[in-house]
């Protein structure tokens, strides 16, 4: 195997900082229970090309939430996960259908503004009670914007979980989730071929550092992880809602 196709032609400086970064991301979702994705997602929005950075971005999630949802397979919320990805199957359906279309800027203000909302009061009660609705809208909305995980956690928060469930479920969610959209860009024409040995080597770190953060996740007490995560939440809220305006004053 030569060396591009290894790491995709970006080059081997490129390659190994995007291999660190995927470390970091899956070392903050598994202390965390949130973050990683959005820091994986910046750092190829910037090194990629625009078209590969959602589908690449969503296959290397596949590889890191696998991994997440194996090593805390004992504390998934089993009564969510057939709801979520019923509700997933039609948010991707959707979201293929509509995805050369919508304006990805309004997108990411509307959830990051919903974020906010979530993280100093309670998401309404339709949508607390349904992890049905929440797979469908998020599934609907990460053929666009790429990382919806904050979004998941959001409803995952408002059901009062414990940090390690926390975690564990929303590994779950997140791989059925990034598993359909990647099916989806495959279906849609996206050659992930070229992007194969880069993507093993960012979820073979990526996996690393979730060993690294489960052990931060186990010695942290409750309190302490609630806090973090709306910390965290509301930077992503803030960056979400920079992004879309950016992009909706850059068309201008």
């Amino acid at each position: 195997m030569t060396a591009d196709l290894i790491h995709a032609g970006l080059g081997w400086p490129i390659a190994t900082l995007l291999i660190a970064v995927s470390f970091l991301g899956s070392f903050i979702t598994a202390a965390f229970g949130i973050g990683g994705g959005a820091v994986v997602l910046a750092a190829l929005a910037t090194l990629l090309p625009a078209v590969a950075v959602i589908p690449v971005h969503g296959l290397v999630q596949v590889g890191s939430n696998a991994g997440r949802t194996y090593l805390f397979r004992r504390e998934i919320y089993r009564s969510a996960v057939g709801p979520f990805l019923l509700g997933s199957l039609i948010g991707i359906a959707l979201g293929s259908a509509f995805v050369v279309q919508l304006d990805a800027g309004t997108l990411q203000i509307t959830l990051g503004a919903f974020i906010l909302w979530s993280v100093v009061s309670r998401p309404p009660a339709f949508l607390r009670k349904s992890a049905a609705l929440t797979g469908a809208i998020s599934s609907f909305l990460t053929m666009f914007v790429g990382a919806t995980g904050p979004f998941v956690a959001t409803y995952l928060k408002s059901i009062e979980l414990n940090r390690v469930q926390h975690v564990a479920t929303h590994a779950t969610f997140m791989t059925l989730q990034h598993l359909l959209k990647t099916a989806a860009f495959g279906l849609l024409g996206f050659a992930f071929a070229q992007w194969a040995g880069l993507i093993v080597l960012l979820i073979l770190s990526g996996f690393l550092g979730t060993m690294v953060g489960r052990r931060v996740l186990f010695r942290m007490n409750e309190a302490r992880f609630k806090l973090v995560l709306n910390g965290i939440l509301t930077i992503l809220a803030l960056r979400l809602i920079y992004a879309g305006g950016m992009d909706l004053w850059g068309d201008r």
